[in-house]
């Protein structure tokens, strides 16, 4: 375990995030290996098919994931605070409470999953195949909340290596179940979301025998699952405002992948390839900011408030820095890169993705502050604000799909990720600076009171 309230700020948080970058990289492996596996054995139009359901997966399975990461704030708020009891029943709150919200989402996806692709115009060459695929991902919702609430449970604790080693393994087995369920049972496209689905739950049960045999703090018992109102509330605080925030940017995702629709299926193919490179190039920004919740919630609980303004402005640095970085190898190597998933006999789909990153990846830097700043907002127990940002970001997105998709086409889809960055930054930035200089005179506080 790694106690983030103590040594270097930014040599623990590089030695913290460098795992869990590893990790969300391989978490994108599953979407990535699902698109290119699709894109190359059975067509553009699986492709686009598994595009189509991408928005809709994350309205409702966004909302899940969320919460989890808010659970393992007040997790990681009372490991710092020593208060190792209440660690257990944070995590059995938690576990009650990811089951019912898990339950509903499944139920909800599967009943109007046509509704939704009907209602989002998705196109009819492609809309059978996004139907299978998608009823199957809301099926296996159960699996993908319990891997993402261990695994955040355990980073939570400052252990972030864990995770990545079980979930190297079930990518592992995804990609192995892929090739065998399309290319040797010719499940088709209902055999690349089956695959990801167990891969899932394999990773969920790979984190809970751990946590059984060899994390105590993480051990519960029939007394801890004795939940209180005032632990569920506690716990839904800072859950359900990232699980919402998560779902208010989703719809917008949602409104645009409408609007793409209209623009043919080429299109929607160009865009699904295009955006899973895009959020492995971006993956860095993400891990950066996810160990700041986790930094930013252990030394509050620790009062260590110096520390927090300045593990948050190193980590400032280093992720803009490399977000420059990576979004200029990005453009300059994106038609390689698109050529993975549909080969070099699509050159419209090339170069149509091409146009997104010139768009995205040029402003990666601004999504590196975003992140940052957002998580460490919520690791410090902040919800309103960044649900208020959620909503711009709902707003931005909005805007260019009903506005600027139908003035400039897929260029004007391509500018609804900066255009939402942007604006979910300006919400959270007067936020940020209030919230430093609070913390700042805490610490004035707390040198005169040990000088006394």
């Amino acid at each position: 375990m790694r106690d983030l309230t103590k040594g270097k700020p930014i040599v623990q948080i590089l030695f913290f995030t460098i795992p869990l970058l590893i990790g969300n990289i391989f978490q994108q492996v599953y979407t990535l290996s699902d698109t290119i596996i699709v894109g190359r054995t059975i067509g553009v139009k699986a492709l686009a098919a598994v595009g189509a359901t991408g928005s809709i997966s994350f309205l409702i399975i966004g909302l899940a994931q969320g919460a989890t990461n808010g659970f393992a704030i007040v997790a990681a708020r009372r490991y710092g605070e020593g208060n190792y009891r209440g660690i257990k029943r944070s995590f059995a709150t938690s576990i009650v409470v990811s089951l019912v919200i898990s339950l509903i989402l499944s139920v909800i996806g599967i009943v109007f999953c046509r509704e939704i692709l009907t209602l989002m115009q998705t196109p009819s060459d492609i809309i059978q195949n996004s139907y299978t695929f998608l009823t199957i991902q809301f099926a296996g919702t159960v699996a993908i909340v319990a891997y993402n609430l261990f695994a955040n449970m355990i980073r939570a604790m400052g252990n972030s290596k864990t995770p990545l080693v079980f979930l190297i393994i079930a990518c592992v087995i995804n990609i192995a179940l892929e090739l065998l369920f399309i290319i040797g049972f010719k499940w088709g496209i209902a055999g690349a979301s089956f695959a990801t689905v167990l891969a899932q739950l394999i990773s969920a049960g790979l984190c809970l025998i751990f946590i059984y045999r060899s994390f105590p703090l993480l051990q519960v018992s029939r007394e801890d699952f004795k939940i209180t109102s005032a632990e569920v509330k506690e716990h839904l605080r800072m859950g359900l405002p990232m699980g919402f925030q998560s779902s208010i940017i989703a719809i917008g995702i949602v409104i645009l992948q409408f609007m793409l629709n209209t623009l043919g299926s080429n299109a929607v193919a160009a865009y699904t390839a295009a955006s899973r490179i895009d959020s492995l190039a971006t993956m860095p920004a993400m891990s950066f900011g996810i160990t700041m919740a986790t930094f930013a919630a252990q030394n509050l609980g620790a009062h260590e408030y110096g520390r927090i303004r300045t593990g948050v402005r190193q980590t400032l640095t280093v992720s803009v820095v490399f977000s420059v970085v990576t979004g200029a190898l990005i453009i300059i190597l994106g038609r390689p890169l698109v050529n993975l998933f549909i080969g070099s006999g699509q050159p419209v789909v090339t170069t149509t993705a091409q146009t997104y990153f010139h768009f995205n990846s040029s402003l990666y830097w601004l999504l590196s502050i975003l992140y940052v700043v957002r998580y460490s907002l919520q690791g410090l127990g902040q919800s309103l604000v960044p649900t208020l940002a959620g909503i711009m970001e709902l707003l931005m997105r909005t805007f260019a799909g009903l506005v600027l998709v139908n003035m400039f086409g897929f260029a004007g889809a391509s500018m609804a990720n900066p255009l939402a960055w942007a604006g979910s930054l300006l919400v959270l930035i007067s936020s940020y600076v209030r919230t430093m200089r609070h913390l700042r005179s805490l610490e004035t506080e707390d040198s005169v009171l040990e000088k006394h």
